[in-house]
């Protein structure tokens, strides 16, 4: 029998036996004929046709119904249907390239015939559980994806090195599973199935590798011949199987890239970036250049927006992760998100811009991610995501940056709540001021002193927290001093004076502006050094309820304290909320506020020192929380190149692998385990240059 009438018979036939049945004889291949003209569906009986795409993108029961024997017949009829599909698509690059090496149609004949086998023994063992092909409507999702190949190179790319790739997975792990229900025959079906997808595998690589292009690496040809919507996760299943991909042939690389690839299998992803400098292009616009020392710790801490993400997400980053590095993380349980390179011009890849996105989400909205992701306005369906990104930012966004903007907050706040009789409150006298000339300051500056406040700090109105600032120790202003102020003034306009207050505690508040609501997000610890510049976040496992017990230690009655506190919180969640909405914001934004001593010893909450209308830290250590066991506290922490030296390292490779080898990660937990105690490493020791971000876990 002719492999074409073979084909035909697979591909057109109307009844199932038709196109399970053997062929007629031995297979030749004298008369291959010429290309037929693709077929918008295959031919199938009525029951078997595809139900409508853009409906539930996944029927599949899953190994939860495999405890019931209709159950493991409903699992049995979705894996008939794939290998029904593979028979055809088979059928079909046999007919649609009659030129291709004979040995290639021969190897892709022989394929064929174990399709059907294959699935022939899934159709006996479904009617063994008392269902029949058809009782269920079947996808047609391998056929739209796969069915449009322009060449043979594209059908190994998609069938043989993706979805028969993904089986590899798929078989082993419900091979374990129907044993484990007990159906040991299904599960050695499995089993011989998986053996044979090896081969499968084998063939597709080994003329995938005869026609790739040889400067290429097989992850890097196999990533540029994929056609979107398919993309290289659709090679894998819920497990990872290792050996059956080294022994399909597939070297280390390829293996270790696809255990990390994090492109979407379907969901619309949302798009992430780490811009950590957002307050300076607010206050400078283009004259703002970063530093060589910013620009490293951009490059360093590029990836932290992907413990921000959902799966599918994708993050733009300077530099991709390595994938021994990513493969620790997916290990742990972390989720892996596809990872965009910024080429060195910043502009974005062409394959970005023709996909489909959803909400835009830099760290924060501010000139310079305005600039980068405008060209993403046609691709992204979100309207809030449009918006901001093709309007000039609004005056009520920039001011939601300034200090001055936060001290005005403090002042509404603390008015409405001072009726409450609050003692623990902070007095007006130590919100900050803001002062637009010389004489303004120096005025203040001599107010506060005679309040009997000796220190102060003159913050610059746009700057990061905890830097931009002016410490004022001496008796007496210093020239510097004053000209380091006249600098602010001329650059900015506005300067924020407040008395320096000996901290006790530091903790944060995190929000999120979505839809015309602000949401309180959780609460951290916030560790800073004695300038007041961030150190580290800290959380405990009831983060997202409760500001942080010990904050309150040093009040006598700690939990009326922390009651109130809550309580004005909520108050100050209205009050945000009511801000963004004038202004038409959305996003997240971090609150910083500290217990300090007042010049008596006595507690007070100052809960108001630092607004963030953007990701902080803060909200980084909240959504690393979700991976940590109940009843363990994690603390995010960035190391420097000093840290480095004082430790003895010679770089941050061998501090990060000793901080893991002397503090090893350790979960608990079933079905989904958390991480109890240990260092995770967050940033890739093998790209840093001088930042190294670490999540340490203890139990409480």
């Amino acid at each position: 029998m002719e492999i074409r009438e073979h084909a035909e018979r697979v591909l057109f036939s109307h009844t199932l036996e038709d196109k399970l049945a053997e062929p007629v004889g031995d297979l030749t291949d004298t008369a291959p004929g010429c290309p037929i003209l693709l077929p918008a569906v295959p031919t199938r009986p009525t029951e078997l046709t595809f139900k409508a795409s853009g409906g539930r993108s996944n029927d599949f029961p899953g190994i939860k119904c495999i405890g019931t024997e209709a159950g493991r017949g409903q699992i049995l009829h979705f894996f008939a249907n794939h290998e029904l599909l593979a028979a055809e698509l088979m059928a079909l690059a046999l007919l649609r390239f009659p030129d291709a090496p004979a040995p290639f149609r021969r190897g892709l004949a022989r394929t064929l015939l174990e399709e059907q086998e294959h699935a022939r023994l899934y159709l006996a063992r479904m009617r063994a559980c008392g269902i029949e092909f058809g009782s269920t409507p079947v996808s047609g999702y391998f056929w739209r994806t796969v069915a449009g190949m322009q060449s043979p190179m594209d059908y190994v790319s998609s069938l043989s090195l993706t979805f028969e790739q993904a089986n590899l997975d798929f078989s082993l792990e419900f091979s374990a599973a129907f044993a484990e229900a007990g159906d040991l025959e299904t599960s050695s079906l499995l089993k011989q199935i998986h053996q044979d997808e090896i081969s499968h595998v084998a063939y597709g690589l080994k003329w995938f590798r005869r026609w790739k292009d040889p400067a290429l690496s097989d992850w890097e040809a196999y990533c540029r011949q994929l056609q979107f919507p398919l993309t290289p996760r659709r090679a894998r299943g819920s497990i990872w199987n290792v050996s059956g991909r080294k022994a399909a042939g597939l070297d280390d690389q390829f293996i270790a890239e696809l255990r990390t690839c994090g492109q979407s299998k379907g969901r619309t992803p949302d798009v992430f970036l780490f811009n950590p400098f957002a307050e300076a292009y607010v206050a400078r616009g283009k004259a703002f250049a970063p530093s060589i020392q910013q620009n490293t710790l951009a490059r360093d801490l590029g990836n932290l927006p992907q413990f921000l993400c959902r799966q599918d997400d994708i993050v733009i980053t300077p530099r991709k992760p390595t994938a021994p590095f990513l493969a620790e993380l997916a290990d742990l349980g972390f989720i892996i998100p596809e990872f965009v390179e910024l080429p060195p011009g910043g502009l974005l890849p062409d394959s970005l811009l023709r996909r489909k996105l959803s909400r835009l989400r830099p760290w924060a909205i501010a000139p310079d991610s305005q600039t980068l992701l405008h060209p993403l306005s046609g691709a992204t369906n979100c309207p809030t995501s449009v918006k901001w990104i093709t309007s000039p930012l609004s005056q009520g966004v920039a001011q939601l940056y300034r200090k001055s903007w936060g001290t005005t907050l403090l002042r509404e706040l603390t008015a409405q709540v001072r009726t409450q009789d609050l003692e623990w409150l902070c007095p007006d006298e130590v919100i900050g001021k803001a002062v637009t000339s010389m004489d303004a300051a120096l005025e203040s500056i001599g107010e506060i002193r005679a309040a009997g406040h000796h220190r102060i700090v003159v913050k610059e109105d746009l700057g990061l927290a905890g830097a931009n600032a002016l410490r004022l120790w001496e008796p007496t202003i210093l020239d510097s001093q004053k000209r380091w102020m006249s600098r602010v003034f001329e650059n900015q306009g506005t300067l924020v004076v407040e008395p320096w207050l000996e901290r006790v505690a530091d903790f944060s508040m995190q929000f999120e502006m979505r839809e015309g609501r602000m949401k309180l997000i959780g609460f951290t610890g916030l560790q800073t050094d004695l300038r007041g510049q961030f150190e580290a976040n800290w959380a405990e496992s009831d983060c997202w309820r409760r500001i942080p017990r010990c904050i309150f230690d040093a009040f006598p009655n700690s939990a009326r304290v922390r009651q109130q506190a809550h309580e004005v919180c909520d108050i100050l969640r209205r009050h945000l909320e009511n801000a963004f909405s004038r202004c038409d914001h959305e996003g997240p934004v971090g609150v910083d506020a500290f217990v300090y001593l007042d010049a008596g010893g006595r507690p007070r909450l100052k809960p108001v020192v630092e607004v963030n209308p953007r990701y902080t830290m803060g909200r980084l250590t909240l959504e690393l929380m979700n991976y940590v066991s109940p009843g363990s506290r994690g603390c995010f922490r960035i190391l420097s190149l000093r840290s480095r030296e004082a430790a003895g390292f010679s770089d941050l490779r061998k501090l990060a692998k000793s901080l893991q080898i002397l503090n090893p990660v350790s979960s608990e937990g079933n079905p989904v385990k958390r991480i109890r105690s240990g260092i995770i490493v967050l940033t890739d020791p093998a790209l840093a240059e001088d930042r190294l971000a670490i999540f340490e876990v203890t139990p409480s």
